[in-house]
């Protein structure tokens, strides 16, 4: 299959790269022109890098020129940030998209797999784990618009035959995560741990989470490429809800040492717990995690302790 991969070079992306090349598809990565690839391809694989912005009807217009299917995964804002200015957050993520969307009826591609918020769409939970019938209630803009989006790939699917599957994955962390931009508590924590500098607890710690790791994200990706059922929603993580602070004690027992933490007030956005039940995917996908909480943590902080910026010695 010929996909393109609208933010394929990120920290998702190139897990799903990686992911899908040994399956034999043609990749084209669509990325913005600061980032660079993280790795040199091989001549053959088939994987063709494209510099570009969403925001760009002639950028997107070029990358799926060709494509059996489109993977977005672009975002502009964060959960956290995405508050600050809403006008934003709708201006450069759920327009673009429908640019998207249309240029995808003009080329005439089949199938798109849109990256969701598990974490953020359904907002302070009546029930754990939280399934995909849930009431979504989101606290953020980023949420409400990533539902947004999620019921316009739905029309266009109605509309125009496009098919739409929609990932809402949960709290995903790993190798290549970039802890600059504040995205994820797990490289951020580590980030610090490993730089022998305390970390920010925003709350008591109570504050829980559904934490998967981003091989195991890459996989459902793969599957939901190739998937022809009938569901088009499919939560995606570890169905297990994490607390801050076992989170740490995890970290500080990989680590051989506490990991030292600076206590701040609790924050509005923040639910009180999620987790997700996935047993909709793993019917209709097969997909499940293999990756249980404390492997993922070691592999990442292998991959981190080979990172210039944690070499301390």
């Amino acid at each position: 299959m010929r996909c393109t991969i609208i933010g394929g070079g990120g920290f998702i992306g190139s897990a799903i790269v990686e992911r899908l090349l040994p399956d034999g598809h043609a990749l084209r990565i669509l990325e913005r022109p600061r980032v660079q690839p993280w790795r040199t391809f091989a001549a053959a694989e088939a994987v063709e890098w494209m510099a570009g912005d969403l925001m760009n009807a002639h950028d997107i217009e070029a990358a799926i020129d060709g494509a059996d299917a489109v993977i977005h995964l672009a975002s502009t804002t964060l959960p956290k940030n995405s508050n600050d200015d809403p006008a934003f957050d709708v201006q450069s993520n759920l327009v673009p998209s429908l640019h998207l969307l249309d240029a995808m009826v003009r080329r005439r591609v089949g199938r798109i797999v849109f990256i969701s918020s598990g974490g953020a769409v359904y907002g302070p939970s009546r029930t754990l784990p939280i399934d995909e019938a849930h009431p979504t209630e989101p606290l953020v803009s980023y949420a409400i618009v990533k539902l947004a989006i999620e019921k316009y790939v739905r029309m266009y699917q109605r509309l125009h035959g496009i098919r739409g599957i929609v990932l809402r994955v949960a709290n995903p962390f790993g190798e290549r995560q970039r802890p600059e931009t504040s995205q994820g508590a797990v490289g951020v924590f580590l980030h610090h741990a490993l730089r022998g500098e305390p970390v920010e607890l925003w709350g008591d710690g109570s504050v829980a989470r559904d934490y998967l790791h981003v091989a195991d994200v890459a996989d459902a990706f793969a599957r939901a490429l190739a998937y022809d059922g009938s569901h088009a929603v499919f939560n995606i993580g570890s169905g297990t809800a994490t607390r801050l602070d076992e989170l740490l004690a995890v970290m500080s027992e990989l680590l051989g040492r506490p990991v030292a933490c600076r206590r701040l007030p609790a924050r509005a956005i923040d639910v009180p717990a999620n987790a997700l039940d996935c047993s909709l995917a793993q019917r209709e996908l097969g997909w499940s995690p293999l990756l249980s909480l404390r492997e993922g943590l070691a592999r990442t902080i292998a991959w981190m302790r080979t990172q210039p910026a944690y070499r301390l010695d």
